[in-house]
């Protein structure tokens, strides 16, 4: 999703500096957006010398210090408290005191990462969409801290980036996932239990509740190890067993079925 953030932040006119742990990664980055603007191109929503100027709005880099000068950094990094609490004590030192601290996370605690920093006040949740080029839905998550100027300039530059900001408070799962979890966790649950098959749960979603993609399908776009990190996250949180990750979800990730990703989980890619 990092790719896709700095696709759209690039596009709206900002300057953007996109980093990863290593140049493989930050070329596979720019790659999917140098296909995903040239799929406008085709389609003339974008000529070829805008294309370029969205490019060349990007530069990338392995290194921290290269984000010093930002106004704001939304982390996207993988789905681990641990991972990004360290990623945020390390944003907080290299950066400009008004720098705003964002993350993606689609189910950790605003509140926790700010605590991490001595910035809480700056710290927020900007939840963007999958892929993040077409959906419009930024879900803003309020910390603790999280200042109303905070507040008020995220949303701000949510709508610059053509995206719709709806604010929510730090719970668990906030609002997308605490609803869109448990309905796949139950779709796994059905499968695991025999049912019905994968085709005719996904059918049914689709065709019955006019869901763009089956429950499965999604699962799988998603990430399955991403999915049962949000559901641990839910249950772990609120202490409810409604919230069990289904124990075909867990089989899976520890197969190494994940998903698009991998090229097997609910179906075969």
């Amino acid at each position: 999703m990092g790719n896709g953030i700095a696709q759209v932040a690039a596009r709206a006119g900002f300057d953007v500096v996109m980093r990863d742990v290593s140049e493989e990664f930050l070329a596979r980055g720019m790659k999917a957006i140098d296909k995903n603007l040239q799929r406008d191109v085709d389609k003339e929503r974008l000529s070829a010398e805008e294309k370029s100027a969205v490019l060349g709005r990007i530069k990338t880099s392995t290194e921290l210090d290269a984000l010093s000068n930002a106004f704001i950094i939304v982390e996207a990094v993988t789905e681990n408290l641990v991972v990004k609490t360290e990623v945020f004590r390390a944003l907080d030192q290299i950066t400009k005191p008004d720098c705003i601290l964002a993350s993606n996370t689609s189910s950790i605690s605003i509140t926790k990462l700010g605590a991490a920093t001595k910035r809480p006040d700056k710290v927020i949740g900007m939840h963007f969409m999958n892929p993040v080029p077409v959906m419009k839905l930024v879900e803003v998550i309020r910390g603790a801290a999280t200042s109303d100027e905070t507040n008020g300039r995220v949303r701000e530059l949510s709508e610059k980036l053509g995206k719709t900001p709806l604010e929510c408070q730090d719970y668990p799962g906030f609002i997308s996932n605490r609803v869109l979890m448990p309905m796949i966790n139950e779709a796994i649950f059905a499968l695991h239990e025999g049912v019905a098959t994968r085709e005719s749960i996904d059918g049914i979603m689709k065709l019955g509740m006019n869901h763009p993609m089956g429950p499965l399908t999604l699962a799988d776009f998603i990430g399955l190890d991403v999915c049962l990190a949000i559901m641990n996250v839910l249950h772990e949180g609120f202490g409810d067993p409604k919230y069990r990750p289904c124990p075909l979800l867990r089989r899976y990730v520890d197969a190494g079925w994940l998903g698009r990703k991998s090229g097997r989980g609910f179906y075969e890619y």
